[in-house]
Parts: structure tokens; C-alpha cells; sequence
């Protein structure tokens, strides 16, 4: 038997297989939407690289042609 919480609404879904929830890992359609709209929205990042290479200056010259 499994018994794990929906991600969005922490509704408890228990049973003996993840079959009997079509919409696994959410509970319900309106759940899954939910997520989608929250990744849509961009409401989930991941944060960005440190990289050394962008934090340097660029170089530029003031001469001109």
C-alpha cells in the first residue's frame, strides 16, 4: 500500500498502486493545471550558474575609428 501527499493541495493519496490516481503525482486534474500554470508563470527556477566568466568586464575602447 502507498500513501504519499499531493504536491499541490497535500491532499493524502492512499492505495495499493500509484494506478489508481491517473493523475499521479497530483490528485486531481485541477491540480495538475495547477502545477503547469505555476511553471508556465515561471513560479519554479532554477537558479543561475555562478560563472566567473560573466562577472568580468568587458573591455571596451574609447577610440574611434
Amino acid at each position: 500500500m502507498i500513501k504519499v501527499r499531493c504536491p499541490i493541495c497535500q491532499r493524502v493519496m492512499a492505495g495499493q498502486s500509484s494506478r489508481e490516481w491517473p493523475q499521479f503525482p497530483f490528485c486531481s486534474p485541477k491540480c495538475k493545471l495547477v502545477d503547469l500554470g505555476r511553471w508556465l508563470g515561471e513560479a519554479y527556477s532554477f537558479p543561475p550558474e555562478h560563472d566567473e566568466e560573466m562577472e568580468a568586464p568587458i573591455e571596451t575602447s574609447d577610440e574611434s575609428p
